[in-house]
């Protein structure tokens, strides 16, 4: 799937990069993460279920998916663009486009119940999440316009 250009934002998108991790040892180094990530570009949401070492689901969803998630990450499609981009052209992303320093500037990173406890958890899993989209830079990824 790696060589095959699949379209960003996509469901088939989001599985190519599950795939990835789930055959990528070096993800294993950072730990066990039991989360469950929302992600929101524009009106797009999908759902990513981490189990232990590997990415066990993503699936599309909706707003109130949102409200079940642990926490979830939003940008707009330009700065998902931008970050995307940016791993490709590095090989993982440079310090300015990592989901922290991203949340730093934007907030990028949600709960919508306010648990502070669920919502801490993006931070706890930060490394195995960056890992999760810096794999992208093996994904020939198209954008919409």
């Amino acid at each position: 799937m790696a060589d095959e250009a699949v379209a960003f934002p996509s469901l088939a998108w989001f599985q190519a990069l599950q795939a990835l991790v789930n055959e990528d040892a070096g993800y294993r180094q950072f730990g066990t993460v039991d989360a469950d990530m929302g992600v929101k570009i524009a009106d797009d949401v999908f759902v990513i279920t981490f189990e232990a070492f590997e990415c066990k689901s993503v699936r599309t969803g909706n707003e109130y998916d949102l409200i079940n998630v642990d926490f979830f990450i939003e940008m707009e499609s330009d700065a998902w663009r931008t970050m995307l981009e940016n791993i490709k052209a590095n090989n993982g992303a440079e310090a300015g486009q990592t989901l922290v320093s991203l949340d730093m500037i934007h907030e990028i990173s949600n709960n919508a119940t306010g648990d502070q406890l669920r919502a801490d958890l993006f931070f706890r899993y930060n490394q195995s999440l960056q890992h999760f989209f810096d794999l992208s830079a093996n994904l020939e990824t198209t954008f919409a316009d």
